[in-house]
């Protein structure tokens, strides 16, 4: 065969630009022993460019199809029609005829046969664009395989297919298509396997669906399937579907709908053997290619064959383990208010800081909490913490362990604590030991920065490897661990004692505005200080209007402005406190306000536009007299109780302790990121040294190297330009994931359910985290920098962190869909006093930007509204 027509048989999965993604699948699994591929030929992208990529006229069109707005429906499709009319249009050379013919004629000449679309874009490890071209069954006779061949090429330019190349980017041109054509198999029965269950990933289950007669049919929805989970060889569940009708060949070529035979509509489509045999055959497949896979099999004769095989491309990866024990890992994404990936760097510092130890997988990060689990002694306190971060957590956990189908055996001791150190020792209420702690780290912090100011080369690695040891003892020193748990432990404690005593609902909530040292809190309230700056100054406020957010130098030009030093200094001064945050600050490859000023415009200038001067001074004290205000009522109210007096000293102890421990709270990260960006600067000018020697191509290639990787670069001067370059797109493939809250070592995402009590039909339920009931326009935001909010808007986003902040002083209410009590939405919510309901899952899909809804913070739901 010429290099246009290839047998299957020889090809391999490393060829996918000449047979495309399903060519190249289908040719390795004819080199799996007892796996039956019907025969075939593939007609290859060589023999597509030369009919279709080489003529000059659909070349034109192409380039049109390119400058089109993939939102123009319309447009696309008329344009895309055209093209799929002139390439079918297209006269084939005659050798390619020829060669096409006679691989026809060396297959079964009695039988039809399946032409199938294998463009180089589908069925890879990383995406899986299948369904979005054409395949044709029973196609009879040589030219008509011909002709379908036609057609299939034709199908890379359907509608979808052009959309989804214009939305990402992908140049018309760099697509190609090669083309399966196989003998056409007259199925008894067929079907699709996973090997990966798809409702809940596990690993260890093999789903199974099966329909009388064709897949087309299952396909197609035209038949119910049979379905069976297959785990361990043993069939775990099974249902059998009535089957009405059926897809058959039809001798003249092509298929047809048809009633079943009357003994089928009730019988199972497999035997239970054949489940079996086939849940053991696509695990063979998965072996072989080392990845789960989504099989599309036939029963021909009692015998299977396999018309394909892909990668299932939605599953979240498992962080690897070869001890053989199971694991249950929980996501640090969810309780640290990020779950975009992290690139390797990041993901390294935060491993090297930050407590327990951590696993990566698909770019997140992940703690196995099985040995607790499996701990009667511990499961109860990790299940208890965990879910006052985030209750679906702990409702997963619990699951797991009322099954106990997913832990290893109980220990002979009780695992270590959650945090290092154990439990912290009890704390007296002094002001002083904040003030005190909050000083030591500013000190620490300085004394880095003038350290790593004087160092370069492999000294500046090993003193930032010292430090991230520093870091990790600073953050868990136990004096400030203390303060925080005591500071939670009050709030509990009020919530609790409150609610049987007074029937006060979250009365913490209140008892808790505008404590001092919440330096998350300060940091919103700040912006609106630098707000009353500029708003004076209306050629400031043009000059900001008009600046690009990209350009990193208006601070320069701000200054020859009336008013414009002033304002510059003001912004020079909020960036020196709050400079080193921003969205997902816990991966320290993130660009910082520092570095990137422009990203605070929008939420400046909404200051401006929104607020009277004064409002930041106004707005803390309007939350501290509510909070004593609070506090009169509640222990004017305890003291008319039985034993009144005592309950209200003792409440009015726990109130002095929260408000004085609760704001210290957010402290330690903004240390901990005050140091990632000391680390930033510093790396940043060994990467900027590395560029110059050569030794990296790009300044941010850093980034997809682990620190001890970096360290490794940096003293040997070398660097593994394939591993970065792998590394780049394995992370660009990331954020097509979506990582659970809980995933087993099996792989299996776990999920927990919010028990609905008596909140209305059709609420969406979450967490109450912050008291109060609001209703307004919902602000669905997906990016901080697309943020559009006026005064009055009801916030809907997936997460929080610190650099929202600015936001919530804007907002009247908050819904996430990530998040607890003690996370960042909830504590700045509760002390801004915004209602907040946080943890509502698919939240930004629910609810549709500028729709009327009401949260109630209180109760932990949010109600969609009729207009």
């Amino acid at each position: 065969m010429s290099s246009d027509v290839v047998d299957l048989r020889s090809i391999d999965r490393a060829q996918v630009a000449l047979a495309g993604g399903k060519g190249a699948n289908l040719g390795e699994l004819t080199r799996i022993d007892g796996v039956h591929v019907p025969a075939g030929f593939c007609v290859t992208t060589d023999a597509y460019r030369r009919v279709v990529g080489d003529d000059p006229a659909i070349g034109e069109r192409l380039d049109r199809l390119t400058a089109l707005d993939p939102a123009d429906r319309d447009t696309i499709a008329a344009a895309s029609a055209e093209v799929r009319r002139l390439i079918e249009a297209r006269t084939l050379p005659g050798d390619l005829v020829d060669s096409i013919t006679r691989a026809v004629g060396r297959l079964d000449a009695d039988t039809g046969f399946a032409v199938r679309s294998s463009a180089t874009a589908e069925d890879l490890p990383t995406a899986s664009f299948a369904g979005q071209q054409d395949s044709y069954l029973n196609v009879v006779g040589a030219m008509a395989v011909v002709d379908h061949i036609s057609r299939c090429w034709a199908s890379l330019f359907t509608e979808r297919a052009v959309t989804y190349r214009l939305r990402n980017s992908i140049d018309h041109r760099t697509a190609s298509m090669a083309v399966i054509v196989q003998e056409m198999v007259a199925a008894d029965a067929a079907g699709v396997l996973f090997t990966a269950d798809p409702a809940t990933s596990n690993r260890r289950v093999t789903a199974i669906e099966a329909v009388v007669g064709l897949g087309e049919s299952l396909v197609s929805g035209a038949a119910e399937s049979d379905s069976y989970r297959v785990r361990d060889d043993e069939i775990v569940a099974r249902s059998i579907a009535t089957k009405p009708r059926t897809v058959r060949a039809v001798p003249g070529g092509g298929t047809e709908e048809r009633p079943a035979d009357a003994r089928h509509r009730d019988q199972p489509a497999l035997a239970d053997e054949q489940v079996l045999e086939l849940a053991r055959l696509g695990r063979r497949i998965e072996a072989h290619v080392g990845a789960p896979q989504d099989i599309e099999w036939c029963l021909v004769d009692n015998a299977f064959a396999i018309v394909q095989s892909r990668p299932i491309t939605t599953l979240f990866p498992v962080p690897p383990s070869d001890d053989g024990q199971p694991h249950v890992y929980v996501s640090v994404g969810h309780q640290q208010m990020m779950t975009d990936p992290m690139k390797p760097l990041g993901i390294s510092f935060w491993q090297l800081s930050a407590g327990p130890p951590m696993h990566a997988a698909g770019g997140r990060l992940w703690v196995d909490v099985a040995p607790r689990l499996a701990s009667p002694a511990a499961r109860a306190a990790v299940i208890g913490a965990l879910g006052a971060s985030d209750p679906l957590i702990g409702d997963a956990l619990a699951t797991i362990v009322d099954r106990g189908d997913a832990l290893p055996p109980p220990p002979d001791e009780a695992p270590p604590g959650p945090l290092p150190g154990g439990p912290p020792e009890p704390i007296e209420t002094d002001p002083a030991i904040v003030t005190e702690l909050i000083e030591q780290n500013r000190a620490s912090v300085a004394a880095l920065g003038r350290e790593l100011a004087a160092l370069s080369g492999a000294a500046l690695l090993d003193a930032i490897g010292a430090d991230l040891a520093e870091l990790k003892r600073v953050l868990f020193d136990p004096r400030s661990m203390a303060v925080i748990m005591a500071g939670m432990a009050s709030a509990e404690w009020l919530n609790e004692h409150l609610q049987e005593w007074l029937g006060e609902t979250n009365a913490a909530d209140t008892l808790t505005r505008s404590v001092p040292h919440n330096v998350t809190a300060e940091m919103g309230l700040a912006l609106l200080d630098v707000a009353d700056v500029i708003r004076p100054h209306p050629e400031v406020v043009a000059f900001l209007r008009g600046v690009d957010a990209a350009d990193e130098r208006f601070l320069d030009e701000l200054a020859a402005l009336p008013g414009g030093a002033a304002a510059r200094d003001a912004i020079v001064d909020y960036l020196e406190r709050y400079g080193m945050r921003c969205v997902g600050e816990i991966d320290i490859t993130r660009t910082r306000w520092s570095e990137h000023p422009g990203a605070l415009l929008p939420a400046l200038l909404g200051n401006v536009d929104n607020f009277e001067p004064g409002a930041a001074a106004r707005r803390f004290e309007r939350g501290r007299r509510e909070a004593e205000q609070k506090e009169r009522e509640v222990l004017e109210r305890l003291r008319a109780l039985p034993h009144g007096d005592a309950r209200a000293d003792e409440t009015k102890r726990m109130i002095d302790r929260v408000r004085t421990f609760a704001g210290y709270r957010e402290y330690p990260k903004y240390g901990m990121i005050s140091r990632y960006l000391l680390y930033k600067q510093a790396l940043g000018r060994e990467a900027r040294r590395l560029v110059a020697d050569r030794v990296i191509g790009e300044e941010d290639d850093i980034f997809f190297l682990t620190f001890a990787e970096l360290a490794e670069v940096v003293r040997t001067d070398r660097a593994d330009h394939a591993l970065i370059r792998r590394r780049r797109e394995e992370f660009a493939s990331y954020h097509a994931l979506t990582p659970p809250r809980v995933l087993t070592s099996d792989g299996e995402e776990v999920t927990g359910t919010y028990r609905r009590g008596d909140r209305p039909a059709g609420a969406l339920i979450g967490v109450a985290v912050s008291t109060g009931t609001v209703e307004g326009r919902a602000r669905v935001v997906h990016h901080l920098a697309e943020a559009d909010v006026d005064p009055g808007d009801i916030l809907v986003t997936r997460y929080t962190d610190p650099s929202w902040t600015p936001l919530f002083v804007t907002v009247a209410g908050l819904v996430t869909e990530v998040g607890g009590l003690m996370t960042h939405g909830a504590v700045i919510a509760r002390e801004y006093g915004l209602p907040a309901v946080v943890g509502v899952e698919r939240a930004t899909e629910l609810i549709s930007d500028g729709e009327r809804i009401r949260v109630h913070g209180t109760a932990g739901y949010v109600e969609l509204l009729a207009e």
